[in-house]
């Protein structure tokens, strides 16, 4: 149970007092009424005695008395009903809340913090092992449980407004004062009137109430003398004469009203009435006019003690009816409180007219009334009580032997001394025996009462005990009911505690009252005092269970206190039981909802609460809010129920979706009422739907245009792709390149790259930029966690706006959003937002900003609402057919608002972050608006998305302006430069249409001479004409503009060529176009524009080529300087995608040093022609050009009609490109050797001059056709491959090896490539060294400083019959191909030495000087005349003579490599 604030000593002592009856005269009364009060109320307050009291029971011992109290109250001839009682007692429970502002007493113990009538109590529950450190704690603090005071309020008024029954008798008044005034004329006779008029209501039959004692009650005549206006000596004379008829013992002169009126109204007087008067309303006295026999005008109806009313005079016919009396039941039951308790009204104001109580009296008055209680204690009540004891204890030992010995028998059956209580159940219902009031047995009992009056327990025990042996053996249920409960008391208020307090006789009371003679109100009485007695042993759990048993249906007032005292019971006990305590505080909740008593349910829901909330009982927790809910709702608690139906709501609700629809309703109609209160007020907080702020994302721009037709917008960025930090991360790397060529190679400080759309990846630590008049489109993630659907409307967003112009100095006033802030951002609605059970979904709503300044987006702002007939039925979703067309809301909805709030990214970066949790800012909800800036458009038209490896294909390009301003500076970057061209600086490079020539080719074409077949037709270009070794980015591509701006509105379209990248596959290509304005804005520098490309290509041909020194010398120029070009052409293309067949239709060179000549040993066909998986083997012949260090000389060999001018564009165009990306990846390769290389760049010029003797820079372009079978036309296709040659012999490719290019070659005979490509490379760890770059030339580069060759006849006849040795001239060309001074030997004794070699070509012999020493100058060539001689017939190899080469500063030779390239071979024919 709750703490209370008397002792249990206390409370029974208080709750059974000796009753004393007033009877007033009219006169008496109206002297009082001066004060405001009755008679009985006047001397309330002090009728507690102040110091101890002495009396001798009946063996003559001296019994103290210690702190007596005895109730004065008025006569009241009506018994109270019932349901009078009932509502009293209600409006005692709901005038009594819990105090306000009381100091906390924290104590910590456990995991549960109980806020409990705004005390803090902890407790922990049993398995965490502290209960020891809790009970410490809790039996050292003062204040260890809450207070109930409205528990204490109900118990005393419930006690106290017991009717008197006939089976007790303390309920019954012991005596009676008789009032008159001195003012009276005749004083003595008005005592004789009040005398007889007590005696008619005790005695005669006509009145059955109230109960006296016994027959002679004592009578007390009071003489009330008011000191301002009566005569003092007229009263102390009535006085002695009183004396003399009355004796000193039976009367007392009272004199009050000693204050008079004028003095000081300053001064203040104590008001000790306040504690015990009722505030009646207006209502209330109202209402207790019905309840009047008499009524007097100029009587207050004040209630005292909830049983007694004044008297209006001492007429017979006079007396008032019990204020409980009720006519009509109903007729008040909405008025309000008209009870208090005195323990709970130790603050209460006065009364309603603010009158205070006792005005007339002063300090001497409260003296002389106080003097008068003990006076009266003293002389005349406890001797007449002392008196009575004695008489019946003087009855009952004179009738002992008659008594005693009619109940022998009787007394056998029952077993002796044993009291029968256990086998009650089976005693007959005899509880409507009744006793006459002589019965000895009635007065055994009367003498316990008084015994027990007077505190003397254990002579009222000892009586108790011998009364309830005699009811049983009567088988007087009733009476030994009683009998048992007041013996259960006496045996435990008995000082000293001479025997253990006797529970089973309580229980056996209880369950006498209850089942067999059906009285609750006994029953409770009993209950409470033993559930009392019980705590105080520190039982809780007996007391609990005693609690609990008696809740039941007929009461719920009584079933909601006695299950809270039953809660407060388990929380005591040596291990709380909180969760016991919070059912049962729930259980209480719900019988004070039954009962009326909003606020205690609330409450005690409340406190509940705190036990259940986060413990994952989701269902126990929706159930404990929506009753607060309901509760705070009906008590006009707005905001609590709110919060109480939002925290259903929020939580992860596991209802059934029929359940959480009808929460929803009631939070709407909840929350639509609250609203209604402050209708101007801020719009509140939305619980519903969650918000994803982390995944809010910002779109600034205009949606992206569908495509039309042949025209295809440029894909830009949109809220619909995937966020891809890879690709972020290349854009920005794009961005930076092409702001860096601006900038002339340095990015400035205040460069920001751009950003189209905010997430949470993008870096949002720096504030966005949106431009004035373009949309800036705010994506939210919504998800609604209920399994009913959500409709939302009117949703829109909430900003906050501040002008600003950024040219200018001043800045404009903050703007809230309002209706008249249209003009500087507008804001798009939309209209109906259904989302679906447990769904996810977005909703992207879009501002327009018209100024410029600072925006802040701070919300969105909706009214949520419901969808008729959202809960599905019989399985069917409820939201099928509801995508489409208008929701039908149940017209139940709510305007409100959710913030946006993005928490930043965590910072980690110096050490105070990373050991702190800080995080950055996320600016992405406040974009700065910035001044007009032009916007472009892109449009590609018949922009292919296949193209075959290498194909060539022209598509257009348009560019649009559609802003306001014009735009200047557009250029496009991209990684893959190689992929795209819009053709040469020169205008005259350019073709100007693709109608110009035959097929409608994307080449300028030229028709050929069929002469001209098979050699080689020269042009030259310079790479400065396609924008290549400028200095620049190759990467960044200056769009050719005319003039260079792009007006308002305006468009232009350009030709792009594209070549399909040399790889098989799905390619990603982006463009990114970057445009200014011709303004400079400081926000603001230049803007840009994105496109991505898809390209699936497939297999084409695969190209190699290898280049090797020529034998033969000379050449039509008469230069020794000629190459052989081998190439080789596969078509690997797969016949899914089409291709019948792919035709060579030329082959050209671009170099500086190097060109084509002519084709060798060509097949008859003009076109060579490819079918799948077929090769074919081309070779040229290539001789060294005049030197252009600026210039490439390109040479066509056409295989066709048509020459494809390869100087051209788009031929020259993807060439110079190929070029600069083949450039650009050999740099990166060779980059990590830089700083070795750099050291070493000083050695000899001439040794680098030798190494260039192995090196060729030659690239080939191989054009080809392809037909291709598509919809039962034929198409015909057109691409080119370049093949970059820089070593002498080694083989080089269309495009670089790789892994996957494996799978390629499959089928192939490439046997060496299948070496160079490892399955499993091993991990190796090493130590990077710095490797010296060789100071001196290798032996493979020296063996390729001489290029040799023999010339002689093929075929030499002689006539070996004439002459036997034949002498054949030889010319040995010997060919400086460095430009540094070589030493040559020749040495022409070598002899094979395999007799393999001997067996095939046969033996011979130069003849003459066998070693030749010569000095070669710088590609020099030099003729050496030798002679072969042969001694037979037969084929000879002349490829003996050996030359070694050495330059002239060093000694080491090295032999040439030339001399086994090829057979020399002679045929000797004998004539």
């Amino acid at each position: 149970m709750a703490q209370c604030v008397q002792s249990v000593q206390e409370f029974i002592q208080d709750s059974f007092v000796p009753l004393v009856a007033a009877l007033c005269s009219e006169e008496a009364e109206r002297l009082t009424r001066r004060n405001n009060l009755s008679f009985a109320e006047l001397v309330r307050p002090f009728c507690r005695l102040t110091s101890e009291v002495h009396m001798r029971d009946p063996n003559n011992q001296l019994h103290i008395i210690k702190n007596l109290k005895i109730a004065v109250n008025n006569i009241i001839t009506h018994p109270p009903q019932p349901g009078a009682i009932r509502k009293l007692l209600h409006d005692v429970v709901s005038v009594s809340q819990p105090a306000e502002g009381l100091v906390a007493n924290v104590i910590t113990a456990g995991d549960y913090d109980l806020n409990i009538s705004d005390r803090s109590v902890k407790a922990s529950v049993p398995w965490y092992s502290n209960w020891k450190e809790t009970l410490m704690e809790l039996n050292t603090s003062t204040f260890y449980s809450a207070t109930t005071p409205w528990f204490e309020s109900y118990r005393e008024c419930f006690l106290q407004s017991m009717p008197a029954s006939d089976h007790e008798f303390l309920n019954h008044y012991v005596a009676c004062m008789l009032v008159v005034s001195s003012s009276e004329p005749d004083p003595v006779e008005q005592f004789l009137k009040l005398s007889q008029e007590q005696h008619r209501i005790q005695h005669s039959s006509e009145y059955s109430y109230p109960k006296w004692f016994i027959p002679n009650t004592l009578k007390y005549y009071v003489l009330l003398h008011d000191v301002s206006t009566g005569e003092e000596q007229r009263a102390d004379s009535i006085y002695e004469e009183m004396k003399q008829r009355y004796g000193t013992q039976g009367c007392y002169l009272l004199k009050i009203n000693s204050r008079v009126s004028n003095r000081g109204a300053d001064e203040q007087i104590p008001d000790p009435w306040s504690q015990y008067l009722q505030k009646n309303t207006i209502q209330n006295q109202d209402c207790y006019e019905d309840y009047t026999v008499v009524s007097n005008k100029n009587t207050d109806h004040l209630i005292s003690d909830g049983i007694d009313s004044e008297i209006k005079d001492g007429l017979s016919n006079n007396f008032k009816t019990h204020p409980l009396q009720l006519d009509h039941p109903s007729g008040c039951l909405d008025s309000t409180d008209y009870m208090k308790a005195s323990t709970s009204l130790q603050d209460s104001k006065k009364s309603n007219s603010g009158t205070p109580h006792g005005a007339c009296l002063t300090l001497t008055d409260h003296d002389r009334i106080r003097q008068f209680i003990q006076e009266f204690t003293f002389r005349g009540l406890l001797p007449h009580i002392e008196k009575t004891i004695r008489q019946l204890n003087d009855q009952l030992i004179s009738r002992k032997g008659l008594s005693r010995s009619l109940f022998s028998a009787t007394k056998k059956w029952f077993s002796g001394s044993k009291v029968p209580e256990k086998s009650i159940n089976e005693l007959k219902n005899t509880s409507g025996l009744l006793y006459p009031p002589e019965a000895p047995e009635l007065q055994i009992r009367k003498m316990a009462d008084l015994c027990f009056l007077v505190q003397h327990y254990e002579l009222a025990y000892s009586c108790y005990h011998t009364a309830k042996k005699d009811f049983l053996n009567d088988q007087a249920m009733l009476y030994a009911a009683g009998a048992l409960e007041m013996a259960a008391v006496s045996a435990f208020l008995q000082p000293g505690a001479p025997r253990p307090y006797p529970a089973h006789y309580m229980e056996t009371a209880i369950q006498t009252y209850r089942d067999i003679c059906k009285n609750m109100v006994l029953a409770e009485r009993c209950v409470l005092l033993s559930a009392e007695i019980l705590k105080s042993q520190s039982k809780y759990s007996e007391a609990a269970a005693l609690l609990i048993r008696l809740t039941s249906e007929d009461s719920d007032l009584r079933s909601a206190l006695l299950l809270e005292q039953a809660a407060h019971c388990f929380i005591n006990m040596r291990s709380p039981m909180v969760r016991k305590f919070a059912f049962h505080m729930i259980l209480a909740g719900h019988r004070f909802s039954k009962a009326g008593q909003k606020k205690h349910a609330l409450r005690c829901y409340c406190q509940a609460m705190q036990v259940y909330k986060g413990k994952g009982w989701s269902l126990a927790e929706d159930h404990i809010n929506f009753t607060i809910g309901r509760q705070s709702f009906t008590l006009r608690q707005l905001d609590n129920a709110v919060s109480a139906f939002r925290h259903i709501l929020i939580n992860d609700s596991k209802q059934p979706p029929a359940q959480q629809g009808a929460f929803l309703r009631e939070y709407l109609y909840v929350y639509k009422n609250a609203t209604q209160l402050s209708p101007d007020g801020p719009l509140p907080q939305l619980p519903l739907p969650y918000i994803n702020s982390s995944a809010t994302r910002v779109f600034f721009g205009h949606d992206r245009r569908p495509a039309e037709g042949e025209k295809q917008a440029a894909t830009h960025v949109s809220l619909d792709q995937e966020y891809d930090s890879e690709s972020s991360q290349q854009w920005k790397e794009l961005e930076e390149q092409v702001v860096s060529v601006v900038n002339k190679g340095t990015i400035p400080s205040n460069f920001q790259p751009t950003q189209f759309c905010l997430n949470r990846y993008s870096d949002n630590s720096k504030f966005p930029l949106a431009v004035i008049e373009e949309p800036i489109t705010v994506e939210v993630s919504f998800r609604n966690p209920l399994k009913v659907p959500l409709l939302l409307t009117d949703l829109s967003l909430l900003w906050k706006f501040q002008p600003k112009e950024f040219s200018a100095k001043h800045d404009g006033e903050t703007k809230e959003r309002g209706t008249c802030d249209e003009d500087m951002v507008g804001t798009e609605a939309i209209a109906e937002f259904l989302i679906n059970s447990e769904e996810t979904k977005v909703a992207r709503l879009k501002l327009f900003p018209h100024q410029t300044g600072e925006l802040h987006i701070l919300g969105v702002v909706y009214n949520l609402g419901t969808v008729q007939g959202a809960v599905s039925l019989d399985g069917i979703d409820p939201s099928i057919g509801l995508q489409t067309g208008k929701f039908v809301s149940n017209g139940l909805s709510v305007r409100g608002r959710q913030d946006l709030e993005i928490q930043g990214p965590r910072l980690n970066n110096t050490k105070e972050e990373k050991t702190s949790i800080k995080y950055g800012p996320d600016r992405r909800l406040d974009p700065i608006i910035t001044e007009e800036m032009p916007l472009l458009e892109v449009f590609f038209i018949n922009f292919p998305t296949g193209l075959l490896c290498g194909e060539i294909r022209k598509a257009y390009v348009e560019f649009v302006n559609v802003s306001k301003c014009p735009l200047t500076a557009l250029k496009v970057v991209s990684k893959h430069p190689e992929f795209f061209t819009f053709g040469g600086n020169t205008a005259v490079l350019t073709p100007l249409s693709p109608s110009a020539s035959e097929n409608c080719s994307a080449y300028k074409t030229v028709v050929t001479d069929p002469t001209s077949v098979r050699t080689a037709l020269l042009s030259s270009a310079s790479s400065a004409d396609f924008g290549i070794g400028t200095g620049g980015s190759p990467e960044v591509i200056q769009v050719p503009l005319p003039d260079a701006v792009l007006l308002p509105g305006a468009s232009v379209q350009l030709p792009m060529w594209l070549r399909g990248p040399d790889e098989e596959g799905v390619h990603e290509i982006n463009f990114l176009f970057y445009y200014e304005s011709i303004k400079k804005h400081s926000k603001m520098c230049h803007r840009v524009l994105r496109h991505t490309a898809v390209i699936c290509t497939s297999r084409s041909l695969h190209i190699r080529a290898t280049v090797c020194r020529s034998n033969a010398l000379g050449d039509e120029e008469g230069r020794g300087d000629n190459m052989l070009l081998f190439v080789d052409v596969e078509n690997i293309n797969t016949s899914e995608t089409g291709v019948k067949e792919f035709h060579i239709v030329q082959v050209s060179s671009n170099s500086k040093h190097w060109k084509l000549q002519k084709s060798v040993n060509i097949s008859g066909d003009k076109d060579t022609k490819l079918a799948s998986r077929e090769r074919a083997k081309l070779c040229f012949k290539a001789v060294r050009c005049k030197n252009s260090e600026e210039n490439y000389t390109f040479a066509d060999i056409v295989f066709g009609n048509e020459q494809i001018v390869s100087s051209a564009s788009p031929c020259g165009d993807f060439f110079f490109q190929s070029l600069s990306s083949e450039f650009k990846r050999t740099h990166v390769q060779s980059h990590t050797h830089a700083s070795q290389r750099a050291v070493k760049q000083s050695f000899d010029e001439t040794v680098r001059l030798i190494q260039r003797c192995s090196e060729v820079d030659l690239n080939i372009v191989v054009l080809w056709k392809a037909y291709v079978v598509e919809d039962n036309k034929q198409l015909i296709l057109e691409g080119q491959h370049h093949v970059a040659l820089n070593t002498i012999g080694k083989e080089a490719f269309s495009f670089p090896q790789k892994q996957g290019f494996k799978k390629i070659l499959v089928n192939s005979d490439w046997e060496d490539l299948e070496q160079e490509l490892p399955e499993t490379v091993l991990l190796k760890f090493f130590r990077p060294e710095n490797t010296p770059v060789p100071a001196r030339p290798t032996p493979e580069q020296l063996s390729n400083l001489i290029k040799t060759s023999l010339h002689y006849p093929e075929s030499f006849n002689h006539s070996f019959h004439q002459k036997s040795l034949c002498l054949v001239p030889v010319t040995l060309l010997l060919s400086n191909c460095s430009q540094a001074v070589v030493d040559v030997m020749i040495d022409l004794r070598h002899k094979p030495t395999s007799s393999e070699a001997l067996e095939i070509h046969g033996s011979f012999t130069w003849l003459g000087q066998t070693q030749y020493k010569l000095q070669l100058k710088g590609q020099e060539v030099y003729s050496l005349q030798l002679k072969a001689c042969f001694v037979h017939t037969g084929v000879y190899n002349l490829g003996t003579p050996r030359v070694f080469a050495k330059l002239v500063d060093q000694v080491t030779l090295f032999e040439t490599s030339q001399q086994n390239s090829m057979p020399a071979l002679i045929i000797i024919n004998n004539i």
